[in-house]
C-alpha cells in the first residue's frame, strides 16, 4: 500500500485510520459471521445489535436526553430540506430560515417547492456569507427555525446557538456535529449527513425530540416520515447497512479519544494554529469575519487565481489533498475535520510559508 497523504476534501472526508483498520479486518468475515456488514440481512440480530447500539451512541456522545430519538435515513441533508418542512410544518404557523449560506438557501428553496409557508428572518447574502446572521427576533407564529450550524463553502459557523424558546431550533450539522461541546437538549431536530465526521457518505443522522414525532402527518411520502421512521428504529425499508455499521466504529472512536471534550480541544487548537498562519501573513487573505470563523473549513485567498491554481497544483503533488476551494467562490479551503490529524496542519502551514516565499 502507497503512503496515506493528507485528505483535506469537504466531504466525502478523511476517516480515522483506526476506524479503516477495523474496516478492513472485519471486511470478509464480521465477527465470525463469515460475510461481511454488506451482505447480511438488516433483519438480522447481529445488524440490529449494531443500530441499537450506534442509535444510543449518537445520543450519548454529545448528551441528548432520553427524550430524543435517532434516526438512520438516506438521502443527505439534501433530502432532509425537504423532509423537515414536510413533517415539521403546522397549521397557520410559518417555518422561519436563517439563511447563512448556500445550503440553508437550498433549504429554503425546498420549502418553497412544497408550498409549505415560510420566510427568512435574516441573512448574510449581501455580505457574500462572510459571517453568521444573528440579529434576528423569531416570531409568534413560527412552526420552527432552521439554521445551518457551519457553511463549508465560506468558512463560517455559529459561534453561540440562538435561544428560540418554545420554537423548535432545527439543525442541519452536517459538517460540524461532533467536532464541540453545546447543548443538545436545546434543539427540536438535529440532521447530518454523516460524511464530515461522523461517517461514511450515503448515511444520513436524524436526533428529533421525541414530541415532535406526532406533528409528521399520514399523507406524506412513508420514506420522509419521522414517526413512521422512528417507530421501525430505521429499519422500514433496507437502510444503508454498512454506513451505519461505520457510523457506530466512528462513535467508539470519539469515545477512544477521550470524548467529545478531548475532540474539540484537539479541534480548536489546529484551528488555531491555522489562522494564525493566515493572520500573520500579507500574501493570504481569510474570507470569512473573523467573529465568524469555522473550526472546520477554513477557507481564503492567494493574491491572484493564477497563484491559487498553482497553490493547488504544487500542494498536491505535495500529498495535500482536497484544497480547492468551491467552485462557487475559488480561493483555497481546508477542511480540518476530526479525522485530521495535526500533522496534517501542521505539514500544510510548512507548505504555505514556503509558498509564500518564492511567490
Amino acid at each position: 500500500m502507497g503512503q496515506r497523504i493528507f485528505n483535506f476534501s469537504a466531504g466525502p472526508a478523511t476517516m480515522p485510520v483506526t476506524v479503516l483498520e477495523t474496516i478492513q479486518r472485519e471486511m470478509l468475515d464480521y465477527k465470525g459471521e463469515g460475510m461481511s456488514i454488506m451482505e447480511m440481512s438488516h433483519r438480522s440480530k447481529t445488524f440490529d445489535a449494531i443500530v441499537v447500539e450506534a442509535e444510543a451512541l449518537v445520543r450519548e456522545i454529545m448528551g441528548f436526553s432520553d427524550q430524543y430519538q435517532t434516526l438512520f435515513l438516506q438521502g443527505g441533508a439534501t433530502g432532509q430540506f425537504a423532509a423537515v418542512p414536510l413533517n415539521l410544518s403546522q397549521p397557520g404557523k410559518v417555518a422561519e430560515y436563517i439563511d447563512s449560506g448556500s445550503w440553508s438557501s437550498k433549504a429554503v428553496k425546498e420549502a418553497e417547492k412544497l408550498g409549505k409557508p415560510f420566510r427568512v428572518t435574516a441573512a448574510s447574502k449581501a455580505d457574500k456569507y462572510r459571517h453568521i446572521p444573528t440579529d434576528f427576533v423569531v416570531g409568534k407564529d413560527a412552526a420552527y427555525v432552521h439554521i445551518t450550524s457551519n457553511n463549508t463553502i465560506y468558512g463560517t459557523q455559529w459561534q453561540n446557538f440562538p435561544d428560540t424558546g418554545s420554537v423548535p431550533l432545527v439543525a442541519d450539522m452536517s459538517s460540524d456535529f461532533y467536532c464541540k461541546r453545546f447543548d443538545p437538549n436545546r434543539f427540536g431536530l438535529i440532521y447530518a449527513g454523516a460524511q464530515k465526521n461522523a461517517g461514511p457518505s450515503g448515511v444520513t443522522i436524524i436526533v428529533v425530540r421525541k414530541d415532535l414525532l406526532a406533528r409528521s402527518p399520514k399523507d406524506i411520502p412513508t420514506i420522509f416520515n419521522y414517526q413512521i421512521n422512528a417507530e421501525k428504529n430505521s429499519l422500514y425499508n433496507t437502510p444503508n447497512t454498512f454506513g451505519i455499521y461505520v457510523v457506530n466504529l466512528v462513535m467508539h472512536w470519539i469515545k477512544n479519544q477521550g470524548g467529545i471534550d478531548q475532540v474539540e480541544k484537539i479541534n480548536r487548537q489546529k484551528a488555531k494554529l491555522l489562522y494564525d498562519a493566515l493572520d500573520g501573513s500579507d500574501f493570504y487573505r481569510p474570507y470569512a469575519d473573523a467573529g465568524s470563523r469555522s473550526l472546520m473549513n477554513v477557507t481564503w485567498n492567494c493574491p491572484s487565481e493564477e497563484l491559487e491554481k498553482k497553490f493547488i497544483a504544487e500542494a498536491t503533488a505535495a500529498g495535500l489533498s482536497g484544497l480547492k476551494g468551491h467552485r462557487s467562490i475559488g480561493g483555497i479551503r481546508a477542511s480540518i475535520y476530526n479525522a485530521m490529524p495535526m500533522a496534517g496542519v501542521e505539514r500544510l502551514i510548512e507548505f504555505m510559508r514556503d509558498f509564500e516565499k518564492k511567490s
